[in-house]
């Protein structure tokens, strides 16, 4: 099998290459990524709690869905793409804004990324994919947000700085 690959990019988004997706963790170099959110009726926001065989925070809770761009994917396509294969569902996504961060891990790697963030909204139950999903709640970003102060631990590096940066961007949808 060969191994997913991710965009390298410069700081203006701009594609400089590829690399293989562990590699690029390996090395914590800048690559192009995006994260999803996807909010119900109620305005409530869809978690997941990462699967416990994943490489990286297994059982972390993390916002609806995160990946990778595939080369000439753009970020609408792949954030679709990536809700139907983690979630088993697609809606439609509207790109809000992005942003550079780094976050190390325990575990050796580092995710260092330029992340497109994307909202869309769906009202049914997800139907979870157990091979990348353990499961999934809806909290309001309300309850979320006093959540993350009082068990920071049970949140991924990557929801937590994107959820302290761009709560405005979230919360306006």
């Amino acid at each position: 099998m060969i191994e997913e690959q991710v965009i390298l990019v410069n700081e203006k988004d701009e594609q400089i290459g590829l690399m293989p997706k562990m590699e690029a963790h390996e090395k914590a170099v800048l690559h192009r990524a995006f994260s999803v959110f996807v909010f119900n009726t109620k305005n409530e926001l869809m978690l997941q709690q990462r699967a416990a065989e994943k490489y990286h925070s297994p059982l972390l809770w993390a916002n609806s869905c995160c990946s990778h761009q595939r080369n000439g994917e753009s970020n609408i396509e792949a954030g679709k793409r990536r809700l139907q294969e983690e979630m088993g569902f697609v809606c439609e996504l509207k790109e809000v804004t992005s942003f550079i961060y780094k976050a190390p891990f325990a575990n050796g790697l580092t995710e260092h990324e330029l992340d497109h963030i994307m909202i869309g909204y769906f009202n049914e139950n997800p139907i979870i994919n157990r091979e990348e999903v353990e499961s999934y709640k809806w909290m309001t970003l309300e309850d979320v947000k006093n959540d993350m102060v009082e068990q920071p631990e049970i949140y991924t590096e990557w929801f937590k700085i994107i959820f302290e940066k761009y709560y405005s961007f979230i919360n306006e949808k």
